[in-house]
């Protein structure tokens, strides 16, 4: 999976990422977490998902998110393998 940062600023990040569901289970953990923004667009079908995110700490915002994610997925893995 290809993750490329678009642009940077302070309190705000575009990134494009492959992979449309990964993007939209970004997005709801962002939103969960309450940051200020957290949307994505694709201009084109065959084109990468961009997801920008607008809060304080983008960089910490989205460490925690996927942190989040990788919790609660390892739950999800035990649940399986019982």
């Amino acid at each position: 999976m290809e993750v490329e940062i678009l642009s940077k600023a302070k309190g705000e990040i575009e990134v494009k990422v492959d992979s449309v569901t990964l993007v939209e289970i970004l997005r709801v953990y962002l939103n969960k977490q309450g940051v200020d923004f957290s949307a994505w667009k694709k201009n084109h079908l065959i084109e990468p998902a961009i997801l920008r995110v607008e809060g304080k700490d983008v960089k910490k915002e989205i460490s925690n998110a996927v942190s989040a994610i990788r919790k609660d997925l390892d739950v999800l893995v035990k649940g399986f393998k019982k």
